[in-house]
């Protein structure tokens, strides 16, 4: 019997090669599709948390959160997960890249510099960039952590 591995190479290649120069439209559908929920996400988070003049904790945690998602969705994407043509682009363009936001993030500095807060602003920048890669690491470490506990009982087991 063949395994996984062996499938997913022989069914890419029967497939033929792929000649467009970019994505076609069925992967822009699942990158409008993630994105369009995404985004619809960010929205309702921030109305629900405004941030009015102060520390913008809504779209922190979003981009955080979204850092975090980002991390374990690539160990996901990229090594657990058999290849689907339409998961990358639609969890981690579409869905990931609606729901976090540089734009609003610098909007929100700029908010905090414009309204006189030249210190909360700089917190807000410096923090959501440190708190971003922070998530990041942890997304895919918690990603990886189940295949190393699974690791370590199938050592002990032998």
């Amino acid at each position: 019997m063949p395994d996984a591995q062996a499938e997913t190479v022989t069914s890419r290649t029967t497939r033929g090669p792929h000649t467009a120069s970019g994505p076609g439209a069925a992967d822009v559908a699942a990158i409008a599709v993630g994105g369009a929920l995404g985004t619809v996400a960010r929205y309702l988070l921030s109305a629900a948390f405004p941030a009015g003049h102060g520390f913008p904790w809504a779209i922190f945690a979003v981009n955080v959160s979204g850092s975090f998602l980002l991390g374990a969705l690539m160990v996901y994407l990229l090594e657990i997960w058999p290849p689907r043509r339409f998961f990358r682009p639609f969890l981690a363009v579409g869905l990931t890249g609606g729901y976090t936001t540089f734009s609003t993030y610098a909007g929100g500095v700029m908010t905090l510099l414009t309204g006189g807060g030249t210190a909360l602003a700089a917190a807000y920048a410096l923090s959501s960039i440190v708190a971003a890669l922070v998530a990041v690491w942890c997304g895919v470490h918690a990603a990886r952590l189940p295949a190393r506990l699974r690791e370590r009982r199938a050592g002990g087991a032998e």
